[in-house]
């Protein structure tokens, strides 16, 4: 009888050893073999070869030029003479003299805020209906898609200035009706839904989202629910929110942070100017006006890193949260 069967009689237990080798590794205490050594050594270097491109990218642009701007953000800095080191200068100005960096943040809360939950509820809507929808439903998905592809580019932005501008087809449209606006490009009342009515147009994308969770809930819960005499809101409260809160939450993150980084469209409708009376000089506008217009790269490295943290302090709330309103396969919730 061997070593190893003796040992199991007698205590009751198989080694570790026994076990590595009858699963194919290597036991613990063992020491490697040149062989498995050399081999380990090159899949280990294959590894990083393959993730060599990466690692360039991320560090070359990402990494490096992050840290950079982190340092030039204390900084007197116009591109044209070296960066003077002011510490804490640009943050001190940007939160005690600088009304436009204020109304700035205004705008863009408003618009965060307000675009996204209502850009949520329009993608919901719609991917609830083309999810009890099977005839043609292949044809509104890319209907309602297509609009999420194009509009973030600089084409769509300048039909849309014009669409909205005095005298253009929705100016022309509502005057039919006897509601005279006067355009909505030069109204600093009507620009700003103006521009979180461009966001919503856009919800294609948070729309599939939504319709791919949908077909994941089981419909036997609907039947139980059914069963039970809940009705239609009832259903819908109690079945389709919980099970599709991940997603919600996933859309929800990634909508808030997208609507931070609204650039494009605001810059085209305002012609650059953030106007009018400062109604789109969303935070990003601002930044790159104060960059690349005012030649201030250190005071605008200061609002971009500003915008950074207001981003990740809200991601850290949203993830904190989650667990009150996120309901995950497998919870006992």
């Amino acid at each position: 009888m061997s070593t190893t069967a003796t040992r199991t009689i007698v205590t009751g237990k198989k080694s570790g050893r026994g076990r590595a080798l009858r699963s194919g590794r290597r036991p613990e205490n063992e020491p490697a073999r040149p062989g498995q050594r050399a081999r380990l050594r090159r899949e280990t270097a294959t590894g990083y070869a393959f993730l060599t491109p990466w690692l360039i990218g991320f560090f070359g642009l990402t990494g490096v030029p992050m840290v950079y701007s982190l340092y030039l953000s204390f900084t007197k800095y116009n591109i044209f003479q070296p960066p003077k080191w002011i510490g804490l200068d640009n943050y001190i100005r940007l939160f005690t003299s600088d009304p436009n960096f204020i109304q700035s943040a205004q705008i863009t809360l408003v618009y965060v805020f307000i675009g996204t939950p209502i850009t949520l509820a329009a993608a919901l809507a719609v991917a609830m209906l083309l999810n009890y929808r099977d005839k043609g439903a292949g044809f509104f998905r890319s209907a309602f898609y297509a609009p999420s592809l194009i509009g973030g580019s600089v084409s769509v932005a300048i039909v849309w200035r014009a669409m909205f501008s005095t005298d253009g087809p929705v100016d022309s449209g509502l005057q039919i009706f006897g509601v005279d606006l006067g355009g909505w490009i030069g109204n600093p009342s009507l620009v700003l839904p103006m521009m979180i009515l461009l966001a919503v147009w856009q919800f294609g994308a948070t729309m599939v989202i939504f319709l791919a969770g949908l077909k994941q809930i089981p419909k036997e819960l609907y039947e139980a629910a059914e069963m039970d005499g809940a009705n239609a809101y009832r259903r819908f409260r109690a079945v389709t929110i919980p099970m599709l809160s991940p997603v919600m939450f996933f859309n929800l993150l990634l909508g808030l942070i997208g609507a931070f980084q609204v650039f494009a469209s605001a810059y085209i409708i305002s012609n650059g100017t953030g106007g009018p009376a400062g109604m789109t000089n969303f935070i990003t506008v601002y930044l790159y006006k104060r960059g690349f217009s005012d030649g201030q790269m250190g005071y605008a490295a200061a609002i971009a890193w500003v915008l950074l943290v207001v981003v990740a302090i809200i991601a850290f709330i949203l993830f904190r949260t989650q667990r009150s309103w996120v309901h995950y396969s497998g919870d006992d919730k």
